[in-house]
């Protein structure tokens, strides 16, 4: 407000299976973590965009809209949000807010099902972001598909899980095929499991290492 011309980056923030575009402000700390962040200069000052990523919704259940019935395991569906978000809501932010409209400013993190979309924005679009984070993600990638994530020359590829989780062991596979094809990337191993407190850290982990 002090500066009306200047520009951010800007982090999109995925929720996981169950959670809606509220997610991350009131289980995950979002707003408090980056504020804490910012003021202690310790990281950049971005636009964090937190969508909804149940295509079947208009907006959180709680505003009771109506709702489509999509199935998610056909295939015809299987990357619906994932091809809007990167289509549709990416130019939407960067027409309608001060934000840097560049590879380098822009990051994608997401938990569990959010970090399955995470790995496929960035596998489907490889040059649209600069920094990727998947955490406890519910998914991975194909070597090809990560041979032209380095080749797109990815800045920042940060890997998080906690030992316990129940996809510990696709995380730990997903390491093993970051590492055969020599993409340089942070692997982040917390104790515990698939919970809010893990995730909390990891934000407030990466979030120093975007935009750098």
């Amino acid at each position: 407000e002090n500066n009306p011309k200047k520009k951010y980056p800007v982090l999109y923030l995925l929720h996981g299976a169950g959670g809606d575009e509220e997610a991350w402000i009131s289980m995950g700390r979002a707003a408090q973590i980056l504020d804490n962040l910012i003021e202690k200069g310790l990281c950049e000052p971005m636009i964090v965009v937190m969508p909804n990523g149940n295509p079947g919704q208009q907006a959180a259940r709680t505003l009771g809209l109506p709702e489509k019935q999509i199935d998610w395991r056909d295939e015809a569906h299987r990357n619906d949000y994932v091809k809007s978000l990167c289509t549709e809501i990416v130019p939407f932010i960067e027409k309608n807010f001060r934000a840097i409209a560049k590879p380098s400013s822009r990051a994608i993190a997401g938990l569990s099902m959010g970090g399955g979309h995470t790995i496929s924005a960035s596998t489907l679009y490889p040059e649209l972001f600069d920094y990727i984070c998947p955490l406890s993600a519910a998914g991975s990638a194909t070597p090809e598909q990560i041979a032209t994530l380095k080749k797109a020359g990815v800045k920042l590829y940060f890997l998080a899980c906690g030992n316990s989780d129940f996809l510990f062991k696709g995380t730990e596979e997903m390491h093993a095929k970051l590492d055969e094809q020599g993409l340089d990337h942070v692997y982040f191993v917390s104790e515990g499991g698939h919970t809010w407190a893990n995730w909390r850290l990891y934000l407030n982990t990466f979030a120093p290492m975007l935009f750098k």
